[in-house]
């Protein structure tokens, strides 16, 4: 099934060389899409409709005539033909995105830029007929006192937690969106909402990071570093849901293959854990001796965080598989494999 229905199609990703970009691309490739496209930001910045323009008509042409730099590592030509806008997909996954500290230093920005990419992204595939679109949601776009587990439903009963709710707001228009040009248009677009990932290849630099990697490095060092103490904002009683970031890439995939609603679909694992317990599992699976030390004076973010992913379920068959702690140790080995390549 998944192999004919990548058979004569071109795949635009948008952050494909990001964290999960990287392993949507890979596992592409083992799907049986050849024509795999990887729009990078210092060829074409998709804040731009100019630049989004060039992307599309650069993505339609004759396999000779694409640009190198627009071929993904995995960029295999099925012919040498242009391709029909019909036979083009999009999978949107590019965002400005950040932890809490740079969400409240740069609201503005992960406003716009989140919105202006997503909006034009689509509004330009739908102007071409483009055949479907795959946008990438955050769970940052629930109410900030959501019932526990969330479901799809509750995703305008409220304003989302205020750190984040800038960048939560610009990436559920694409939800508004999908379901306006479906109704109006027919357009085939759909929109998924990944609970937070983590996993190998994570953004591991503590300005800008999530809480799971910035952890990990900070627990690894002061460790090397003999310290007593890791510092930890907030009071670690806020919980969360983190998805492995294989387990959201074959989530994304599955959606793309086999479904065609606007209906907004959750992609979590189904297991909520506090930020104490979090930490106290990175101290334990990374060997640091201190002691944890919780920082009040800095923001818990929103209360708790789990996702009702029933529908995943019901609609494509997608449940993740990775349990966690397995996750963290695959996700811990890969920092210390890697260190030296990390800033």
């Amino acid at each position: 099934m998944t192999q004919n229905f990548w058979q004569g199609k071109r795949v635009i990703v948008t952050g494909g060389a990001g964290f999960l970009g990287s392993f949507v691309t890979e596992k592409l490739a083992t799907r049986g899409a050849k024509e795999i496209l990887v729009p990078r930001i210092e060829n074409y910045n998709l804040i731009e409709r100019d630049d989004i323009r060039r992307l599309y008509a650069d993505a339609l042409r004759p396999v000779d005539e694409i640009p190198a730099h627009l071929k993904s590592a995995f960029f295999q030509a099925s012919n040498q033909a242009a391709t029909k806008p019909e036979d083009l997909i999009i999978i949107h996954l590019a965002a400005n995105v950040g932890g809490i500290g740079a969400n409240r230093e740069h609201p503005a920005e992960f406003f716009y830029d989140n919105l202006m990419m997503g909006v034009q992204l689509m509004h330009e595939a739908w102007k071409i007929g483009v055949g479907k679109f795959t946008a990438i949601g955050t769970v940052c776009a629930y109410p900030k006192f959501t019932p526990v587990p969330f479901k799809e439903d509750d995703l305008w009963n409220g304003y989302p937690e205020e750190t984040n709710a800038p960048y939560g707001l610009a990436k559920k228009m694409m939800l508004v969106q999908s379901q306006a040009y479906r109704e109006q248009y027919g357009f085939n677009s759909i929109f998924v909402l990944p609970v937070n990932l983590y996993g190998p290849r994570d953004n591991f630099d503590l300005n800008t990071s999530h809480v799971i990697p910035a952890l990990i490095r900070k627990a690894i060092e002061a460790q090397e570093r003999g310290e007593t103490e890791l510092v930890v904002w907030g009071d670690g009683s806020p919980t969360r849901e983190f998805l492995y970031v294989e387990d959201a890439a074959e989530g994304i995939l599955a959606a793309t293959e086999k479904y065609n609603s606007s209906d907004p679909v959750n992609l979590g694992s189904g297991y909520e854990i506090s930020i104490k317990d979090l930490a106290e599992m990175i101290v334990r699976l990374t060997g640091f001796q201190g002691r944890l030390v919780w920082d009040t004076s800095k923001p818990n973010g929103q209360p708790r965080r789990g996702l009702d992913v029933t529908r995943a379920r019901e609609r494509f068959g997608w449940t993740a598989q990775v349990p966690f702690e397995e996750g963290m140790r695959r996700t811990i080995e890969w920092f210390k494999a890697n260190r030296e390549k990390i800033k």
